[in-house]
């Protein structure tokens, strides 16, 4: 088997904010915001919006009731630290960083190089409107 990654849900605080933002910021990655579809599992109580693509699929889920004021936190177990989407080049990193600046997307690092990841780790950090943080990278050697 090849690893690799179908989709990831995402469970954020607020549906509607997360999708405003989501649909500011995934076709800067390259996403086609004709190919996002929006459901409600009742059964699950679950409201979910996926964005389709052919090299991952980003899922966006409204929270369970019973946890929906928990606090995120990427360092509590079970979550997810981050999510990365590789870069062509450092000039992409920096048209997606142009980008998330217009999106008014709270960015928290760079784009700048990174050595303590890598001679080469060139990236930019931000976080959505629930605290969820994301990167665009480009690395050409990495360690």
């Amino acid at each position: 088997m090849k690893p690799v990654i179908d989709h990831i849900q995402i469970t954020v605080r607020d549906m509607d904010e997360s999708l405003a933002f989501y649909d500011r910021v995934l076709p800067l990655l390259g996403y086609d915001l004709e190919k996002r579809h929006r459901a409600y599992v009742e059964k699950h109580d679950l409201d979910v919006a996926e964005y389709a693509h052919p090299g991952v699929t980003i899922a966006i889920n409204s929270p369970r009731k019973s946890v929906a004021d928990e606090p995120v936190h990427r360092r509590k177990p079970g979550a997810v630290h981050h999510i990365a989407f590789r870069a062509a080049s450092r000039e992409e990193v920096d048209r997606v960083a142009a980008g998330l600046r217009e999106a008014e997307a709270n960015i928290v690092g760079g784009p700048k190089l990174w050595p303590e990841h890598g001679k080469t780790y060139y990236a930019v950090f931000f976080k959505d409107p629930s605290g969820i943080k994301l990167e665009v990278v480009h690395c050409e050697d990495p360690l």
